[in-house]
Protein backbone atom coordinates (compact mmCIF):
# COMPACT_ATOMS: atom_id res chain seq x y z
CA UNK A 1 0.00 0.00 0.00
CA UNK A 2 1.37 3.40 -1.00
CA UNK A 3 0.06 6.51 0.72
CA UNK A 4 1.14 10.10 1.02
CA UNK A 5 1.51 11.90 4.31
CA UNK A 6 -1.99 13.27 3.67
CA UNK A 7 -3.36 9.82 2.80
CA UNK A 8 -4.27 10.78 -0.78
CA UNK A 9 -1.83 10.48 -3.72
CA UNK A 10 -2.07 13.61 -5.88
CA UNK A 11 0.17 15.88 -7.95
CA UNK A 12 3.52 15.69 -6.09
CA UNK A 13 3.94 19.48 -5.96
CA UNK A 14 0.28 20.37 -5.48
CA UNK A 15 0.37 20.54 -1.69
CA UNK A 16 2.87 20.43 1.11
CA UNK A 17 1.40 17.19 2.44
CA UNK A 18 2.18 15.30 -0.76
CA UNK A 19 5.93 15.83 -1.00
CA UNK A 20 6.72 12.54 0.77
CA UNK A 21 5.34 9.07 0.11
CA UNK A 22 5.15 6.56 2.96
CA UNK A 23 4.77 2.84 2.29
CA UNK A 24 5.04 -0.11 4.67
CA UNK A 25 6.30 -3.40 3.26
CA UNK A 26 5.98 -5.75 6.16
CA UNK A 27 8.43 -4.64 8.83
CA UNK A 28 10.14 -2.17 6.47
CA UNK A 29 9.00 1.42 5.89
CA UNK A 30 9.84 3.01 2.54
CA UNK A 31 10.05 6.81 2.45
CA UNK A 32 10.09 8.35 -1.02
CA UNK A 33 10.98 11.98 -1.67
CA UNK A 34 8.19 13.02 -4.02
CA UNK A 35 9.07 16.17 -5.98
CA UNK A 36 10.27 14.48 -9.17
CA UNK A 37 9.69 17.54 -11.35
CA UNK A 38 12.34 19.31 -9.25
CA UNK A 39 14.60 16.28 -8.77
CA UNK A 40 13.23 16.04 -5.23
CA UNK A 41 14.89 19.30 -4.16
CA UNK A 42 14.55 19.91 -0.45
CA UNK A 43 12.17 22.75 0.22
CA UNK A 44 11.01 23.46 3.76
CA UNK A 45 7.87 21.34 3.38
CA UNK A 46 9.79 18.26 2.27
CA UNK A 47 12.50 18.75 4.87
CA UNK A 48 9.91 18.94 7.64
CA UNK A 49 7.94 16.00 6.28
CA UNK A 50 11.00 13.77 6.02
CA UNK A 51 12.23 14.64 9.50
CA UNK A 52 8.79 13.92 10.95
CA UNK A 53 8.51 10.65 9.01
CA UNK A 54 11.90 9.44 10.22
CA UNK A 55 10.89 10.20 13.81
CA UNK A 56 7.57 8.40 13.33
CA UNK A 57 9.30 5.34 11.87
CA UNK A 58 11.76 5.23 14.76
CA UNK A 59 8.92 5.49 17.28
CA UNK A 60 6.80 2.80 15.61
CA UNK A 61 7.50 -0.50 17.32
CA UNK A 62 6.32 -2.44 14.26
CA UNK A 63 8.96 -0.92 11.96
CA UNK A 64 12.41 -2.52 12.07
CA UNK A 65 14.13 -0.86 9.08
CA UNK A 66 13.71 2.11 6.76
CA UNK A 67 14.47 2.58 3.05
CA UNK A 68 14.91 6.17 1.84
CA UNK A 69 14.63 6.84 -1.88
CA UNK A 70 13.51 9.44 -4.40
CA UNK A 71 10.78 9.45 -7.03
CA UNK A 72 11.68 9.89 -10.69
CA UNK A 73 15.11 10.01 -12.29
CA UNK A 74 17.07 11.46 -9.38
CA UNK A 75 17.44 10.95 -5.64
CA UNK A 76 17.72 14.56 -4.49
CA UNK A 77 19.11 17.74 -6.03
CA UNK A 78 19.82 19.35 -2.67
CA UNK A 79 18.23 22.53 -1.37
CA UNK A 80 15.45 24.13 -3.39
CA UNK A 81 17.12 27.37 -4.44
CA UNK A 82 13.77 28.96 -5.24
CA UNK A 83 13.21 29.39 -1.50
CA UNK A 84 16.44 31.29 -1.00
CA UNK A 85 14.88 34.59 -2.01
CA UNK A 86 12.88 34.43 1.24
CA UNK A 87 15.86 33.40 3.38
CA UNK A 88 17.63 36.72 3.62
CA UNK A 89 19.44 38.62 6.41
CA UNK A 90 16.36 40.75 7.03
CA UNK A 91 14.51 37.58 8.05
CA UNK A 92 16.94 36.13 10.61
CA UNK A 93 14.33 33.97 12.37
CA UNK A 94 13.40 32.20 9.13
CA UNK A 95 17.08 31.73 8.24
CA UNK A 96 17.92 30.24 11.63
CA UNK A 97 14.85 28.00 11.65
CA UNK A 98 15.66 26.56 8.22
CA UNK A 99 19.32 26.06 9.16
CA UNK A 100 18.37 24.22 12.35
CA UNK A 101 15.86 22.05 10.48
CA UNK A 102 18.40 21.13 7.80
CA UNK A 103 21.15 20.42 10.32
CA UNK A 104 18.85 18.11 12.29
CA UNK A 105 17.81 16.21 9.19
CA UNK A 106 21.40 15.72 7.99
CA UNK A 107 22.30 13.83 11.18
CA UNK A 108 18.93 12.34 12.07
CA UNK A 109 19.29 8.92 10.45
CA UNK A 110 22.46 8.10 12.36
CA UNK A 111 20.81 9.16 15.63
CA UNK A 112 17.87 6.82 15.09
CA UNK A 113 17.75 3.38 16.63
CA UNK A 114 16.09 2.00 13.50
CA UNK A 115 18.61 1.31 10.71
CA UNK A 116 18.19 3.19 7.42
CA UNK A 117 19.42 2.32 3.94
CA UNK A 118 19.32 4.88 1.12
CA UNK A 119 18.42 3.77 -2.40
CA UNK A 120 20.02 6.35 -4.66
CA UNK A 121 19.82 6.80 -8.41
CA UNK A 122 20.74 9.76 -10.59
CA UNK A 123 21.57 13.04 -8.91
CA UNK A 124 22.51 13.10 -5.24
CA UNK A 125 24.06 16.52 -4.78
CA UNK A 126 24.43 19.05 -1.99
CA UNK A 127 21.93 18.28 0.74
CA UNK A 128 20.87 15.25 -1.30
CA UNK A 129 24.42 13.90 -1.16
CA UNK A 130 24.34 14.46 2.58
CA UNK A 131 21.13 12.45 2.89
CA UNK A 132 22.49 9.65 0.72
CA UNK A 133 25.54 9.06 2.90
CA UNK A 134 23.75 10.00 6.12
CA UNK A 135 21.98 6.64 6.04
CA UNK A 136 23.62 3.63 7.68
CA UNK A 137 24.09 1.95 4.30
CA UNK A 138 23.84 3.28 0.76
CA UNK A 139 22.86 1.46 -2.45
CA UNK A 140 23.50 3.44 -5.65
CA UNK A 141 22.59 3.08 -9.29
CA UNK A 142 25.14 3.08 -12.09
CA UNK A 143 23.74 6.48 -13.13
CA UNK A 144 24.79 8.15 -9.86
CA UNK A 145 26.05 11.74 -9.94
CA UNK A 146 27.29 12.53 -6.43
CA UNK A 147 28.80 15.80 -5.28
CA UNK A 148 28.67 19.24 -3.72
CA UNK A 149 28.29 21.98 -6.37
CA UNK A 150 27.16 24.69 -3.96
CA UNK A 151 30.10 27.04 -4.58
CA UNK A 152 29.03 27.31 -8.22
CA UNK A 153 25.92 29.07 -6.86
CA UNK A 154 27.93 31.17 -4.37
CA UNK A 155 26.69 28.99 -1.51
CA UNK A 156 28.88 27.37 1.14
CA UNK A 157 28.02 23.68 1.74
CA UNK A 158 28.02 24.39 5.45
CA UNK A 159 25.44 21.94 6.76
CA UNK A 160 26.67 18.94 4.77
CA UNK A 161 30.39 19.46 5.33
CA UNK A 162 30.60 17.58 8.62
CA UNK A 163 29.19 14.39 7.15
CA UNK A 164 31.33 14.65 4.02
CA UNK A 165 34.53 15.26 5.94
CA UNK A 166 33.84 12.24 8.16
CA UNK A 167 33.24 9.95 5.20
CA UNK A 168 36.13 10.92 2.93
CA UNK A 169 39.79 11.80 3.08
CA UNK A 170 40.36 15.51 3.55
CA UNK A 171 42.00 15.95 0.17
CA UNK A 172 39.13 14.42 -1.76
CA UNK A 173 36.49 16.09 0.39
CA UNK A 174 38.03 19.50 -0.22
CA UNK A 175 38.29 18.77 -3.92
CA UNK A 176 34.58 18.03 -4.09
CA UNK A 177 33.43 21.12 -2.22
CA UNK A 178 35.89 23.51 -3.87
CA UNK A 179 35.59 22.36 -7.50
CA UNK A 180 32.08 20.91 -7.61
CA UNK A 181 33.35 17.75 -9.30
CA UNK A 182 30.79 14.96 -9.31
CA UNK A 183 31.66 11.37 -8.47
CA UNK A 184 30.40 8.44 -10.53
CA UNK A 185 28.91 5.33 -8.95
CA UNK A 186 32.19 3.46 -9.36
CA UNK A 187 34.12 6.26 -7.67
CA UNK A 188 31.58 6.45 -4.84
CA UNK A 189 32.00 2.74 -4.17
CA UNK A 190 35.79 2.99 -4.44
CA UNK A 191 35.88 5.68 -1.77
CA UNK A 192 33.50 3.89 0.59
CA UNK A 193 30.45 6.09 -0.01
CA UNK A 194 28.36 3.23 -1.40
CA UNK A 195 27.90 -0.33 -0.22
CA UNK A 196 26.65 -1.64 -3.56
CA UNK A 197 26.28 -0.46 -7.16
CA UNK A 198 23.36 -1.86 -9.15
CA UNK A 199 21.36 -0.90 -12.22
CA UNK A 200 19.20 2.19 -11.64
CA UNK A 201 15.94 0.26 -11.70
CA UNK A 202 17.25 -2.14 -9.08
CA UNK A 203 18.26 0.29 -6.32
CA UNK A 204 15.03 0.05 -4.32
CA UNK A 205 14.93 -3.75 -4.60
CA UNK A 206 18.54 -4.04 -3.45
CA UNK A 207 17.88 -1.65 -0.56
CA UNK A 208 14.83 -3.66 0.46
CA UNK A 209 16.98 -6.80 0.57
CA UNK A 210 19.29 -5.08 3.06
CA UNK A 211 16.37 -3.70 5.08
CA UNK A 212 14.71 -7.12 5.27
CA UNK A 213 17.92 -8.65 6.62
CA UNK A 214 17.93 -6.02 9.35
CA UNK A 215 14.25 -6.65 10.03
CA UNK A 216 14.99 -10.33 10.70
CA UNK A 217 17.39 -9.44 13.54
CA UNK A 218 16.32 -9.04 17.17
CA UNK A 219 15.37 -5.31 17.20
CA UNK A 220 16.91 -4.55 20.60
CA UNK A 221 20.20 -6.03 19.45
CA UNK A 222 20.41 -4.05 16.22
CA UNK A 223 19.43 -0.84 17.99
CA UNK A 224 22.15 -1.40 20.58
CA UNK A 225 24.69 -2.27 17.88
CA UNK A 226 23.87 0.84 15.87
CA UNK A 227 24.01 3.10 18.91
CA UNK A 228 27.36 1.65 19.98
CA UNK A 229 28.77 1.87 16.45
CA UNK A 230 28.27 5.63 16.23
CA UNK A 231 29.18 6.32 19.85
CA UNK A 232 32.59 4.62 19.73
CA UNK A 233 33.47 6.41 16.49
CA UNK A 234 34.08 9.62 18.45
CA UNK A 235 35.62 8.13 21.59
CA UNK A 236 39.25 7.45 22.53
CA UNK A 237 40.11 3.75 22.45
CA UNK A 238 39.91 3.13 26.21
CA UNK A 239 36.57 4.90 26.56
CA UNK A 240 35.23 3.08 23.50
CA UNK A 241 36.20 -0.29 24.95
CA UNK A 242 34.52 0.52 28.29
CA UNK A 243 31.36 1.47 26.42
CA UNK A 244 31.57 -1.79 24.49
CA UNK A 245 31.90 -3.74 27.74
CA UNK A 246 28.69 -2.15 29.04
CA UNK A 247 26.78 -3.13 25.90
CA UNK A 248 28.35 -6.61 26.00
CA UNK A 249 26.81 -7.15 29.43
CA UNK A 250 23.47 -5.68 28.36
CA UNK A 251 23.14 -7.85 25.27
CA UNK A 252 22.93 -11.03 27.34
CA UNK A 253 19.24 -10.25 27.70
CA UNK A 254 18.69 -10.04 23.95
CA UNK A 255 19.03 -13.75 23.20
CA UNK A 256 15.81 -15.36 22.07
Amino acid sequence: MTVTTSGQPTDPDAADADVLLVEDRGLVRVLTLNRPAKLNALNTALTRALSAALTAADDDGRIRAVVLTGAGRGFCAGADLSEFSDLTPDRPEAVLERAALTARLQTQMQRMGTPVVSAVRGAAVGGGAGLAIGADMTIVGTDLKFGYPELRHSIVPALVMTGLERHLSRKLAFELISTGRLLSAAEAAEHGLANRVVEPDQVVGAALETAERWAAVEPRAIRAAKDLFYRVADLPTDAAMRTGQDVNALMRGFRR
